[in-house]
This record gives C-alpha cells, sequence and structure tokens, in this order.
C-alpha cells in the first residue's frame, strides 16, 4: 500500500470528493484487486485496440457501411483524445493524490491534469465506434469502459467524475461525427472495394 499526501492545488465539487473517498475505502479494503486493476488501468487500452481490430474482420464481411463506421471508430477515437487535450488544460483539475490526504494511491504520479480523463475518453470513444459496428463487439467494449473507468478511480488516478466526463465526451465526438461523415466515409469505402485494396474493406464472398 502506497499513501501519498500533497499540498492542495484546485479542488473538485464535494459531491465528487465524497464519492472518491467512498471508493477508495473500498479500495483499501480489496487488496486482492489492487494488481489486476492496476494492470488494466494502466495497460487496459490495448484490450480496447483488440476490439478495433476484431471490429475490423466482422465489418469487412458484412458492408461497406460497416467498414466506414469501423474507420471512424479508429479517427474519431484519435480525434476525441487530441480534443481532450485543450479541455484537461483549462479546467486545470489536479489530481486526487495532490489534495487528499492519507488515501490509498496505486496510480503512478504525475503532474498532468486528471479532468476529463483520457483514458476514459479513448474508452468511450470507441466503444460508442464499435456500437455502430456491431451491437455485441459494442457491448463488450461497454463492459470494459466502464471497468477501465472503475480502475482509475480505484487507483486514485482520476475523482468519478473525471471519468465520467471522458466517457461521455469521448463518445459524444464519435457519434456526432459519425452522423456528419458515413456518407463521405461509406462512399470511400465502396470506391476502394473496386481498387487492388479490396480486401481491406471486403473479406472474400462478401457483399
Amino acid at each position: 500500500s502506497r499513501f501519498l499526501s500533497y499540498g492542495a492545488r484546485v479542488t473538485p465539487s464535494p459531491s465528487d470528493v465524497s464519492l472518491f473517498l467512498d471508493l477508495n475505502q473500498f479500495a483499501q479494503r480489496t487488496p486482492w484487486l489492487h494488481v489486476p486493476l492496476e494492470l488494466f488501468a494502466t495497460y487496459g487500452l490495448g484490450a480496447f485496440a483488440g476490439l478495433l481490430a476484431v471490429g475490423w474482420l466482422l465489418a469487412r464481411r458484412q458492408s461497406a457501411a460497416r467498414v466506414a463506421a469501423l474507420v471512424w471508430a479508429g479517427v474519431g477515437t484519435v480525434l476525441a483524445v487530441a480534443l481532450n487535450q485543450p479541455l484537461v488544460q483549462l479546467f486545470h483539475e489536479a489530481r486526487p493524490y495532490t489534495n487528499l490526504h492519507q488515501i490509498l494511491v496505486l496510480a503512478q504520479p504525475t503532474t498532468d491534469f486528471g479532468f476529463p480523463s483520457d483514458h476514459a475518453t479513448m474508452a468511450g470513444a470507441v466503444t460508442a465506434g464499435l456500437f455502430l459496428v456491431d451491437p455485441v463487439l459494442g457491448s463488450v467494449s461497454l463492459v470494459l469502459a466502464i471497468i477501465m473507468a472503475f480502475a482509475r478511480v480505484y487507483i486514485a488516478a482520476h475523482y468519478p467524475y473525471d471519468v465520467l466526463a471522458g466517457l461521455a465526451f469521448g463518445a459524444a465526438v464519435v457519434l456526432l461525427g459519425h452522423l456528419v461523415l458515413r456518407g463521405p466515409l461509406t462512399r470511400l469505402a465502396t470506391k476502394v472495394a473496386d481498387t487492388p485494396l479490396r480486401p481491406l474493406v471486403t473479406a472474400a464472398g462478401a457483399r
């Protein structure tokens, strides 16, 4: 167990702090969860990359529209995380371990700000994109996104509202972008299917 105390810098809302402290107390009572949740909070992004790869395999067997949705899921995720950076600097919210005393900290301390969470933004974006490709795959991603959000709070890397905002922001960027770009992207995927790059967008025997 690692307990840290730092001088306060930016204080989040009282309800956010209260919920964080409740979850931190839970973390202190569940040492058997420390290693798995710390590992997932740190390296779990790879699982979402794997889901995008599976989504690509499924989309190629379905339609150009699904391929377009999958492409946007990836591109939109990168865009969402990029757009999140100025928000993080704007809100300038300190991590829990910078302004709370005697809490359990499993996260590696950093000087970066925490609101909205980059990890949650990515998870929300991928999840929204995968729902556009395949509902079952999207559901799997949603479960992992919830675990990721919980894990980031559990290890004291974020307050609860940090991850909730990240999930919502990532999903919003991808869904709104898809509304605007699904037509052009679908036409592009259809055109690519008539070129030597066809295997990228269409599986053998797929329409």
